[in-house]
């Protein structure tokens, strides 16, 4: 085996299965504990001020976003939630504007990742005092969704519930007593299973980021014991080089059927948004506009879709910078024209994180919509970020 001096260098575009060497994540961890090992290692070396992860509260149906300073709070941010359906975009652009010139890591999925991108653009955040750690994805799910499809279908409750994971195309529960699965294929024919916008999202691998991580593609004896990495900047690789040579993380060359195999799952998961999209943009295509006033008249104008919207930023106008409500005070239901304006203004930019449907207070798909749109605007402008084959 390879001593930590002479181990090769590490450039973009490589590929290895990588493990934490501290037990205290390691015992945490789901799939090696990389990206914890990582994060701490960055932030205790000063590569970065803070980190912005995500930590289970109350429950597995609870993930809350947090701003970390002390690497050893980092063990905690350890493993998945995927019922917490959490954008952490706006999150890092608080903290840039709170915290000016300080550096900040962040765990980003594709949509992160999508409108952190978009942000900036806006000038609205400093991607060059950001550390991306991508983290592959399959898909989330609605906390509340969850809970009721847990009690439901799985006729478990879901209290008792202490650890769920996405594995093999199944929906895995832990609870007091045991464990069960089922296909995600067979929940989401009831109604069930993931978030409607992760089931079209093409994204899946995060490559815009400075690592892309994940458990696809870990196979042999490291399976369920480490991280498969892909470096995909300068800045990825002199991370991933700085912690190993510490001795804080362990690497060995990805298995090349491993590789072929996280292929496979990609692009299986690409293939079911592709289906996914046609299921429900196919409907929308000859009455889209009527379809859009019959669900927005139930519109009370919380304004929730435009606080909550990554890439509705605020305008400038006279000098002073104002954010426009789009509509004129008065009578409910607002005129159509309010969405049809929110709609025209993120056109070419939605990234389909979908928070402007999961914080509707009378549940209009408003990502449906928003997202058949900018799937129509992509024929036109610049589609957003994914694999250069894949438009997301």
């Amino acid at each position: 085996m390879a001593t930590i001096e002479s181990r090769p260098a590490i450039n973009v575009g490589d590929m290895v299965y990588a493990w934490t060497t501290e037990d205290k994540i390691a015992k945490k961890a789901e799939c090696g504990g990389a990206v914890t090992g990582l994060l701490k290692y960055a932030l205790s070396n000063k590569m970065v001020d803070a980190v912005l992860a995500i930590k289970k509260g109350q429950d597995i149906y609870d993930a809350v976003p947090t701003i970390i300073t002390n690497p050893e709070e980092l063990a905690d941010t350890a493993g998945s939630l995927h019922c917490g359906t959490v954008l952490l975009a706006k999150v890092a652009q608080k903290f840039q504007e709170s915290s000016p010139g300080r550096k900040l890591a962040v765990t980003v999925k594709g949509c992160d990742l999508m409108a952190l991108h978009e942000i900036a653009k806006r000038d609205g955040v400093d991607l060059s005092k950001l550390l991306l750690i991508g983290v592959n994805c399959g898909g989330t799910v609605s906390p509340v969704k969850a809970r009721s499809m847990i009690q439901d279908v799985y006729q478990i409750n879901p209290d008792i519930v202490h650890k769920e994971e996405i594995d093999k195309g199944q929906f895995i529960i832990e609870y007091e007593g045991g464990h069960k699965g089922i296909s995600i294929d067979e929940l989401e024919e009831e109604g069930y299973g993931r978030r409607s916008n992760c089931r079209r999202c093409l994204y899946k691998v995060p490559r815009q980021a400075d690592l892309a991580c994940g458990n696809w593609g870990v196979i042999g004896e490291k399976a369920g014991k480490a991280t498969f990495v892909e470096v995909c900047s300068g800045k990825g690789a002199e991370l991933l080089q700085k912690a190993v040579k510490s001795g804080v993380i362990a690497t060995a060359p990805a298995d090349p059927k491993g590789i072929e195999i996280r292929k496979k799952v990609e692009g299986a998961m690409v293939k079911l948004g592709q289906k996914w999209r046609k299921k429900d943009f196919t409907s929308l295509k000859t009455d889209l506009w009527n379809k859009i006033a019959e669900e927005t008249s139930r519109c009370i104008k919380c304004y929730s879709c435009i606080e909550n919207c990554p890439v509705c930023m605020p305008v400038s106008g006279n000098g002073a910078e104002t954010k426009s409500l789009m509509v004129e005070p008065g009578a409910l239901p607002p005129s159509p024209m309010f969405h049809m304006r929110r709609f025209a203004h993120i056109s070419d930019s939605c990234v389909n994180c979908g928070q402007c449907e999961e914080l509707c207070a009378m549940d209009i798909p408003l990502a449906l919509f928003s997202h058949a749109i900018r799937s129509e605007a992509d024929t036109a402008f610049e589609p957003k970020l994914g694999r250069p084959d894949y438009s997301n």
